[in-house]
């Protein structure tokens, strides 16, 4: 038997035990290399990564741009977790590709919202159970950065303090995001209603104080349906919502039916699920925060 068949063939036969989680391959990192953290998306990776402080290397498995709550894992993602050191995701059902990826990677793994008191859905498919996009809300995005700064600890003991004081950090910049968010929402009252094509700023708006309306409640097969469209032009119409809203990762075109039919205004990008790229207005999630707070305010303005 040639030789370079013999090659050929270990070689594929290590890459499908890789990719089916039954061996980790070996680490091509020395001892000194920072431990490989994972995150589900780019949001988590922002925190991870400020957090971290350079002790630890993050990788967002989705890109940016992705839609997360449907996402796909490929072969190389796969492969590239088979490395990890600690997986980071959001919980709350968000990732609902997760729990089958998770099956093929030998690296433990920390709910970032564990801890949060959730927003339960109160419509459509997902009636009853929880809104997973916590971490739009300064408050619970908190409770987030002290599930990383556990984490982070129990995975470096020896730069512990420094994640302490990272997260410390960060908590400090959330306090202020938030006197951003009620100095401009100061009276909930006069704000008729936040109006998104996903329901993605439950936690945002129970922060603020303000009612929230939406096409769908969470991304799903099911957006745009001519009785969602209807619903929510009814809602615009009655308490004469003056602009509406989408996010960055979906189709647009439902809410501009909503506008056109109502006369309201109609404002878009909102980030939720994805960062910018680092020249775009929200390359981090505190960015990601302020931009959407700063669009809401303009549009929803008495």
């Amino acid at each position: 038997m040639p030789k370079n068949w013999v090659k050929v063939s270990l070689l594929a036969m290590a890459t499908m035990l890789a990719l089916a989680g039954c061996v980790r391959p070996p680490a091509a990192a020395s001892a000194g290399d920072r431990p490989l953290v994972l995150t589900t998306f780019t949001v988590l990776a922002d925190m991870a990564n400020k957090i971290g402080g350079g002790y630890v290397e993050v990788i967002s498995i989705t890109k940016i741009g992705a839609e997360i709550h449907g996402y796909q894992p490929t072969p190389s993602d796969l492969v590239k977790a088979q490395d990890a050191d600690l997986v980071l995701d959001n919980g709350l059902g968000l990732e609902r590709w997760f729990a089958r990826f998770l099956n093929a990677v030998p690296a433990p793994h920390v709910v970032l919202s564990d801890g949060v008191e959730p927003v339960n859905i109160t419509a459509g498919n997902y009636e009853g159970r929880p809104n997973p996009h916590a971490w739009m809300s300064p408050e619970a995005a908190k409770i987030y950065v002290d599930n990383i700064v556990r984490a982070f600890s129990d995975l470096v003991p020896g730069h512990a303090e420094d994640f302490q004081r990272n997260g410390a950090a960060y908590r400090h910049e959330l306090d202020l995001v938030m006197e951003d968010l009620k100095a401009a929402f100061a009276d909930p009252a006069a704000v008729p209603a936040l109006v998104s094509c996903e329901g993605a700023f439950s936690y945002l708006a129970r922060d603020a104080g303000l009612h929230e309306a939406y096409l769908w409640p969470v991304n799903s097969d099911a957006e745009g349906t001519p009785r969602q469209i209807k619903e929510v032009i009814g809602q615009v119409r009655q308490h004469r919502i003056p602009s509406v809203f989408c996010e960055s990762t979906v189709n647009p075109e439902s809410m501009r039916q909503v506008a056109m039919a109502t006369g309201a205004r109609f404002i878009t990008p909102l980030y939720v699920d994805s960062l910018s790229g680092p020249d775009g207005p929200v390359p981090t999630h505190l960015d990601l925060i302020r931009h959407d707070i700063s669009l809401m305010k303009e549009g929803l303005a008495p």
